[in-house]
């Protein structure tokens, strides 16, 4: 499934009119049929509703729900916010069709209080009020209507998008619907995955309205979900003579004496996640420790200062052993690190994660000026990526997808830019959003689990894309299958590596 803005979902519908041949008076039927097909699913035959209907194409679908609502028995109030005079084009031809299939509205300019009586009563709303082409301040009476209907203590559907809420990065919006329920039509809105924004959706269904994928594909549009079908599809496997070394050769580098957990971690999950040979590459202060709790990894004891591997120590490592390399675990920052000096010439696929980012950034310029042999990929959270950039954790979180794009492009690195909805994007600017995951993984340790879990996955597929968007997904589906037996707060990430088996082999049936 694709994740669109209003703007590249209106030149989607254009091009499906102009190019492919469907009419905008079909589309519009079709969304409403699938809304309502979905609301049978989700409602009780008994269900009463109060369509609240907008001016635009997204109160032309409200037209088309509240007809087949209807149609099918059940009991429907139909509201028209604006004056009925400006319904125009598409709109005004279903609101004709409502008519003549001899169905009323109400108008809310002049029954101002018989709408409050509504709301008062227990009703489910579907907002049809305002669809994805909204910037900036509400104007009356919309912004008041949507006051009331949050005011209220009914159930609130709303159809492709919570009215209110802008469909891209960085939109300003005052006055938004707070839907328990959205009906998307056709593709996730990008607001979707943007919080608070995502926060208004609650719980969110797409339905197909017919536009031909080919549409998506002409208007060039790169963002789509991570979905278990897609997983399924592409999980490595592995052949029947496969020996350790075929199975790849994996090192963790990290790991100081203030954080010893952490490349343990990312050494255990890149473990479960199928690597063949993984070594732990650690300061000679704490190898004693963290040989206590791997034992299926080989060591290599690095030289250090203060708890910390010195710059001079990489050099004893021959990175050509190694299929792919995971950086950054625990490392600390007393130290100056040169990696772009070490890893330039290295062909091996390189994972850079927490400390391994700040080192990194200390020497941005040499990345973007020269690309290094082997793949790159980052794993910042949002102030990660702040630093990265010298942007503002706000500036990174109100816009994710084109900030982590840039940076991808700019310095020919995969970004796996961790959050809700995580997102993979690739240096060509491709992106996948993931779709699972809760909050319990808001926890130390979690993104070093990820980060062996990438790197064991990196050296199990041929496609670096595939490799990211299934270790993402997977990630999330071991925090959401924890949730069936842990509390939220108490999900920790060696839990996390526990249930891995069992998550990844209800992905291959």
């Amino acid at each position: 499934m694709y994740v669109v803005t209003g703007e590249e979902m209106h030149r989607i519908d254009r091009y499906t009119m102009d190019e492919i041949g469907l009419s905008e008076h079909t589309l519009m039927e079709n969304a409403g049929q699938a809304v309502v097909r979905q609301l049978e699913v989700m409602v009780e035959q008994n269900a009463h509703f109060l369509v609240l209907i907008g001016a635009g194409n997204n109160g032309g679908d409200g037209f088309v729900i509240s007809r087949c609502l209807q149609e099918k028995g059940y009991r429907v109030e139909t509201w028209v916010i604006p004056p009925a005079s400006r319904i125009k084009g598409t709109a005004a031809h279903h609101k004709h069709i409502y008519e003549q299939c001899g169905y009323s509205f109400k108008d809310y300019e002049s029954n101002n209080q018989l709408f409050r009586e509504a709301l008062a009563s227990k009703n489910i709303i579907i907002d049809a009020l305002l669809g994805t082409g909204v910037t900036g301040e509400l104007r009356s009476p919309y912004d008041h209507v949507i006051r009331l209907v949050n005011e209220s203590e009914n159930q609130v559907i709303s159809v492709d998008i919570p009215s209110g809420l802008p469909s891209a990065e960085g939109g300003h919006y005052t006055e938004v619907i707070k839907a328990d329920d959205t009906i998307t039509l056709q593709s996730l809105k990008l607001s979707a995955c943007l919080y608070p924004e995502g926060a208004y959706y609650g719980q969110v269904t797409s339905v197909d309205i017919g536009i031909p994928n080919r549409a998506f594909i002409e208007q060039r549009v790169t963002r789509r979900l991570i979905l278990q079908e897609r997983v399924k599809a592409t999980l490595a496997t592995r052949d029947v003579n496969t020996h350790k070394g075929g199975a790849g050769k994996a090192l963790v580098l990290g790991g100081s004496s203030a954080m010893t957990g952490a490349p343990i971690m990312t050494t255990k999950s890149c473990l479960r996640s199928g690597a063949g040979l993984v070594t732990m590459a650690v300061p000679e202060s704490i190898h004693h420790v963290v040989t206590q709790h791997v034992i299926e990894s080989m060591f290599a004891s690095l030289k250090d200062d203060q708890g910390e591997i010195l710059n001079e120590a990489l050099k004893q490592i021959n990175w050509a052993e190694f299929d792919g390399i995971a950086l950054g675990p625990g490392m600390g920052r007393k130290h100056r690190l040169s990696l772009f000096e070490q890893f330039k010439d290295v062909q091996s696929s390189l994972v850079i994660d927490a400390d391994g980012l700040y080192h990194l950034q200390k020497e941005l310029a040499s990345w973007r000026g020269e690309h290094r042999l082997g793949p790159t990929v980052i794993t910042p959270h949002s102030g990660e990526m702040a630093r990265l950039t010298g942007c503002s954790v706000e500036e990174v979180e109100t816009q994710r997808f084109s900030i982590s794009k840039a940076f991808a492009k700019d310095y020919n690195m995969y970004v796996v830019l961790k959050g809700p909805h995580t997102i993979v994007t690739t240096p060509s600017g491709d992106q996948w959003v993931n779709t699972t995951g809760n909050a319990s993984l808001a926890k130390g340790g979690t993104g070093d689990m990820l980060t062996g879990m990438i790197l064991g996955f990196l050296l199990q597929h041929e496609k670096i894309e595939d490799a990211l968007c299934n270790a993402v997904y997977v990630h999330g589906k071991a925090a959401d299958h924890l949730l069936q037996t842990h509390d939220i707060f108490s999900v920790n990430a060696t839990d996390l590596i526990s249930v891995l088996p069992k998550v990844l082999k209800s992905l291959r049936y």
